[in-house]
């Protein structure tokens, strides 16, 4: 009876698996987290985007044509993984598209016709200039989510509701 009631705490080895366990499973979660984080940072573009684009149709709709928005809130050289407020360098008040709080990317709105989308574009000619309702826009998002330099961009355009990303691994 006296022995049973000695043995009170743990082993050195029983203390040593615990905290293997829990190094093995945050070697696991850190991981998956940072990942899900990521991905919620890009839902942000994908959301914005249609909103732009949505944005645009209601103008055109009215007016008969598109409106060019200069890359806003900053330019291509400015990315960084922080969020930035909101500042329209040109256009996007036009169509009457504002973001609620601060983003993470930024946007720009180009002519249609024959644009190719480059992987960081951002710097876009043209504010407030118009574009022909034949050739369209294309709708840019480009931003450096964790600050290693590579920017990830996406777009789209008026006629095919899709987003393309240029290479985005989230």
């Amino acid at each position: 009876m006296r022995k049973m009631m000695q043995s009170k705490g743990f082993t050195l080895i029983e203390l040593m698996i615990v905290v293997a366990i829990i190094g093995i499973l945050a070697a696991i979660a850190i991981p998956n987290y940072l990942n899900y984080q990521m991905k919620a940072k890009t839902s942000e573009a994908k959301s914005n985007i249609g909103a732009i684009r949505t944005s645009e149709e209601a103008y055109v709709a009215e007016e008969d044509e598109f409106i060019v928005c200069q890359a806003s809130p900053r330019t291509a050289a400015d990315l960084d993984e922080n969020k930035e407020a909101w500042t329209d360098n040109g256009g996007f008040d036009t169509i009457g598209f504002s973001p609620s709080g601060d983003v993470y990317y930024t946007y720009g709105v180009a002519d249609g016709s024959g644009v190719t989308v480059p992987a960081g574009s951002g710097d876009l000619p043209g504010a407030n200039a118009t574009a022909d309702r034949n050739d369209g826009i294309v709708i840019i998002a480009s931003g450096d989510l964790d600050g290693d330099g590579t920017t990830y961009t996406f777009s789209s355009n008026n006629t095919n509701s899709d987003i393309q990303d240029a290479g985005t691994p989230y």
